[in-house]
């Protein structure tokens, strides 16, 4: 988990000083003053990436070091099965086009939007039932 407390503590700080420098920037260069929306978001962003890293960090300090903790670790070392995937499957192809007409009808023409429901429609329910059906069925 170092590797992740690390990146969540580095990425708490970058905004935190962007939000001290975007502040500092609409103040000087804005004309009408401080500019709080913007300044306040980036703020507030920072300390919810500051919490998720606090909380990181507290749950290492509970728990065992984990395989993926180790430098010297391999692949073989993680327990249990990593996940079966079908490397030939059209199917996610489907489903992200689907997404794509989906939201391309939020922006030009709401019949878009059926289009794109009924195909993800038909992609969701063929990657679902892949195995099921045809020469990989079990």
């Amino acid at each position: 988990m170092k590797g992740e407390i690390r990146i969540f503590l580095g990425t708490g700080c970058f905004f935190l000083l962007a939000s001290v420098s975007y502040g500092l920037a609409t103040y000087l260069w804005g004309g009408d003053g401080l500019e709080p929306v913007g300044t306040a978001a980036i703020f507030l962003t920072s300390l919810l990436v500051f919490m998720i890293g606090g909380y990181l960090w507290a749950t290492a300090r509970r728990i065992d070091p984990r395989p993926e903790d180790d430098p010297l670790g391999n692949v073989e070392d993680l327990p249990g099965d990593q996940g079966g995937f079908a490397p030939w499957s059209w199917w996610p192809l489907v489903l992200g086009l689907s997404t794509a007409v989906t939201f391309l009808g939020l922006a030009a023409g709401w019949w878009l939007v059926g289009i794109g429901s009924v195909l993800g429609l038909i992609g969701l329910v063929g990657w679902v039932f892949e195995f099921s059906r045809g020469q990989h069925a079990h």
